[in-house]
This record gives C-alpha cells, sequence and structure tokens, in this order.
C-alpha cells in the first residue's frame, strides 16, 4: 500500500506514464470523489505546466481539459452531496474528520469557499459535496464553480509553464519545486490548525 501511494504522489513520473489523459483523470478523481483527497493536485498541476513548457505537453490541450475536468468533478462533488443530505456524515463515516473540516471553511467563507477550497488539499476534495448538503443555490454554486476551476488551473499551469520558461533546466530541480508547491499548499491548513490551538488554550487554559 505504502509504495502504491508513493507512485500515485510522484507527479513526474504519473505525467511521464498517463501523458494528459492522466492529468485530466487525476482532477477529476482528486476534485470529484471522496477517495481521490490525497491525490496531488497543485504539485500536479504546476508540474504539467513545467513540462508543457519543456514541450512534453501541449499547453492548448492542457489547460481546457483541466479546467473542465475540475469544474465536472465539483458538479459531481455536489451532486453527491445534495443526494446524501443529512446522512453525508454517517454515509461516509471514514471521511467524516475531512467533512467536518470542510464544513468549518464553509460555514467561514459561504458561497466563495467553492473558489477558496479549490487552493487547500483535502477540503478541495470535500467543499462541494458540503455545498451539495447545505443545498447551496445551484446557480451560485455553477458560477462559483467556474471561477473557481478557472483561477485554480490557470495559477497553477500557467505558474509552471512560465518558471519552465524563465528557468533554464528547471526539470533537474524540480522535486525542489513541487516541495515548495506543496507546502504553499499546506499552509492554509497549517495556519487554521494554529488558530484552533490557540483556541483550545484560551478556553481550556490549564
Amino acid at each position: 500500500m505504502g509504495e502504491w501511494l508513493r507512485w500515485l504522489t510522484d507527479v513526474e513520473a504519473l505525467i511521464r506514464w498517463g501523458g494528459l489523459t492522466g492529468i485530466v483523470t487525476i482532477v477529476f478523481i482528486e476534485t470529484g470523489l471522496f477517495i481521490g483527497f490525497f491525490l496531488p493536485g497543485d504539485s500536479l498541476l504546476v508540474t504539467a505546466g513545467i513540462m508543457a513548457a519543456a514541450g512534453y505537453l501541449d499547453l492548448r490541450w492542457l489547460i481546457p481539459l483541466t479546467i473542465l475536468a475540475a469544474i465536472i468533478g465539483d458538479q459531481v462533488n455536489y451532486a453527491i452531496g445534495y443526494r446524501a443530505g443529512v446522512a453525508l456524515m454517517s454515509r461516509y463515516e471514514r471521511f467524516r474528520p475531512h467533512l467536518e473540516r470542510a464544513h468549518a471553511f464553509y460555514e467561514k467563507h459561504g458561497a466563495k469557499t467553492i473558489v477558496l477550497a479549490r487552493f487547500v488539499p483535502i477540503v478541495r476534495t470535500f467543499a462541494p459535496a458540503v455545498a451539495g448538503a447545505a443545498r447551496m443555490n445551484y446557480r451560485t454554486f455553477v458560477t462559483y464553480n467556474i471561477v473557481g476551476g478557472v483561477v485554480w488551473v490557470l495559477s497553477t499551469t500557467l505558474t509552471g509553464y512560465f518558471l519552465g520558461r524563465a528557468i533554464p533546466h528547471i526539470d533537474r530541480y524540480l522535486h525542489l519545486v513541487i516541495a515548495i508547491v506543496v507546502f504553499l499548499s499546506i499552509l492554509p491548513i497549517l495556519r487554521e490548525w494554529r488558530r484552533e490551538r490557540r483556541k483550545e488554550r484560551v478556553s481550556h487554559p490549564t
């Protein structure tokens, strides 16, 4: 199992093995199905942009297809949440902590969560389901979903693309780039965790 997870998180190997089809599939699974919460969305798209700059991928196909996959994925996830309704937590017991985290994020940021969550690993996977369970207005959801999908894909892939064009032989430092992207993507979670810890210390002083 550990070897399988290591392979799934090796984004460069994933891209070389699966190409554009693999990238689109991973983006859809991460955003559309609960089982995809561990997949490396941000680092995958940044790396894809870098490899597009090197000529390995065609940016003209990469961007529109991954945007489409991200939007459809969220739509599927919204439908899961909408149909499961209040039974969402009990029906998907193994994902309860992630759903609760996404619910707290949704309560804090409201409808714009659908955009903001795109940039937060794990929350990105579960926020659309929470929006569906909360019966968020469908037109509002679709609007934020499209905006979020476009902004997320463009910002990540173009960051990678322009880095690849600006820095010669950046592929030699790909693991460092990926590590930085992963750190930046989990930074909001770390900040939220520290904030919650502070609240606990204030409310339950020793």
